[in-house]
């Protein structure tokens, strides 16, 4: 047995689908007590602003940074948005065209969405993004390696990336749509912070289904468990189909009842996402806005 697999087989968290349900339906049930204009700010601050469409360009990415920028300027006593994300050859455009200080620059990398390519090209990828300017990378796991348990080679690219992205924060995607049981979640969540990742994240919202409350819950169970092992505090990100405050709120509460509000920063709670800041404002303002 190598070492992944000996960590997986360690682990307590509970991962039986029923009993997952009903913890996370008593969850959903208290989250209403959480909504309030502090904890809406706090969702806009955690928020990853995302762009990744085919129809992306030097121009329309410009323009979606310089909303980051005006948003500082009309609406200051909001905050900012924790990072503008998009894809790796534009990492030089937005750090060119933000003029705010603590959104960081993120990217997605390593052949997003599907991680198939080879390992040098992801490297690769990874490595370009961090010198044009990316501060935080998001990569996919590889599905077909953990699908067949070979988890020395899934590991061992993942730690290169992590080594190629040297400062730069990074996020492994375990895409909990495609892995569908707790089970599944659970060992993906183990593998991905056993290679030194920085945060574990649901999605990448475009060939699975996004995040779901269930598999947040298993993830940061794994996190706290982690945690309590090691001592190393590791992030966690939601991301595809998360559109309205009221979704924000509940893996808001999920992370709120597991981690504790040690966690309740964004360096360590992230959410990614395009239209939900309009949600959040909108919650904020007290009637409908359109800002991004």
């Amino acid at each position: 047995m190598d070492r992944y697999h000996e960590a997986i087989g360690k682990s307590r968290v509970v991962s039986d689908d029923a009993a997952v349900a009903a913890e996370v339906a008593n969850i959903v049930e208290k989250a209403p007590q959480y909504a309030g204009p502090e904890v809406y700010k706090f969702l806009l601050n955690s928020i990853d602003l995302t762009t990744l469409s085919s129809e992306d360009s030097d121009r329309s990415v410009a323009r979606f940074t310089n909303r980051v920028n005006d948003f500082d300027a009309e609406y200051p006593q909001y905050g900012h948005v924790a990072a503008i994300c998009v894809y790796s050859n534009f990492a030089e455009v937005v750090k060119d065209h933000l003029d705010v200080d603590g959104v960081d620059v993120c990217v997605v990398a390593g052949c997003f969405p599907s991680s198939q390519t080879f390992t040098a090209v992801k490297v690769a990828d990874v490595a370009l993004a961090v010198e044009a300017g990316a501060q935080e990378v998001d990569v996919v796991m590889n599905l077909g390696m953990f699908r067949d348990e070979n988890y020395e080679e899934l590991c061992d690219e993942l730690i290169e990336l992590k080594h190629t992205a040297k400062h730069a924060r990074l996020k492994v995607i375990l895409e909990t749509g495609a892995l569908k049981t707790a089970e599944a979640v659970k060992r993906a969540s183990i593998l991905a912070m056993y290679c030194d990742a920085d945060f574990i994240k649901t999605s990448t919202g475009k060939i699975y289904p996004g995040a779901s409350l269930e598999a947040a819950y298993v993830m940061c169970q794994c996190i706290k468990e982690y945690f309590e092992q090691t001592g190393r505090r590791v992030g966690f990100k939601a991301a595809g189909g998360i559109r309205t405050t009221r979704d924000a709120l509940n893996y808001y509460a999920v992370v709120r009842e597991v981690l504790g509000e040690e966690w309740l920063n964004a360096d360590l709670f992230r959410l990614g996402a395009s239209s939900l800041a309009n949600s959040v404002l909108s919650s904020l303002e007290g009637q409908e806005i359109k800002f991004f």
